[in-house]
């Protein structure tokens, strides 16, 4: 039985490292860039993690020190299969990178003044900026969901856009207002009772959370 459990688990340590190898490489552009891609393949594909539970991955990812791409690297490979997972995640979503920007390095100087590749370039970063406004909504479909949330959203823009907040306050300041609205919905009996998804083991719905239009 333990032999069987040791094979399973290398299996899928095998399994995450691969998928990371698949996603690092496709990727231009790093970061949130990632975000379509990882969800993809760990939701869509391999179907270890729901949409929630990948939002609430993307969330703590954003906002500990880092880049996004390997903060949830690490993080889905730790959920998966413990600190193998996270090894395997994280290596497999560095080296491909580590040694695209190595070969690309040497030869960069050679057609830095090239005007196609200089063309191509401009290109790319029109499609980052598609993939980073995709990974925007993606996360906004499973974090604005009622007026609380939206109005949340509206102040943390006009806080680093107008008044050019940091983001390590911004976030700080998001998590405090996300306890305080919890608790006054509590309150006032929008949200009356928490139950827990026997199937994720750690995800929580919220049930009768609405009322009303919801605030």
């Amino acid at each position: 039985m333990q032999e069987k459990h040791n094979q399973k688990g290398a299996r899928l340590v095998i399994d995450i490292l691969l998928s990371f190898l698949k996603i690092s490489p496709i990727t231009f552009g790093g970061g949130y860039a990632m975000i379509p891609a990882i969800e993809r393949e760990i939701v869509g594909n391999r179907k270890w993690l729901n949409e929630s539970e990948m939002s609430d991955v993307l969330s703590i990812s954003g906002s500990a020190p880092g880049g996004i791409g390997i903060n949830a690297a690490t993080f889905i490979g730790y959920r998966l299969y413990g600190i193998r997972g996270s090894i395997a995640a994280v290596v497999g979503m560095t080296l491909p990178t580590f040694l695209i920007i190595f070969v690309l390095g040497l030869f960069f100087s050679y057609f830095n003044d090239n005007e196609k590749v200089n063309a191509a370039f401009k290109g790319i970063q029109i499609a980052i900026i598609a993939l980073v406004s995709y990974a925007a909504y993606k996360m906004a479909k499973t974090s604005i969901y009622d007026k609380s949330t939206f109005f949340t959203l509206i102040i943390t823009l006009f806080l680093l856009i107008y008044l050019k907040v940091p983001p390590m306050i911004v976030i700080v300041a998001g998590g405090f207002a996300g306890i305080l609205i919890m608790k006054v919905k509590t309150h006032l009996g929008f949200i009356k009772n928490v139950t827990i998804d026997q199937k994720s083991n750690e995800q929580y719905k919220y049930t009768d959370y609405y009322m009303g239009d919801g605030i």
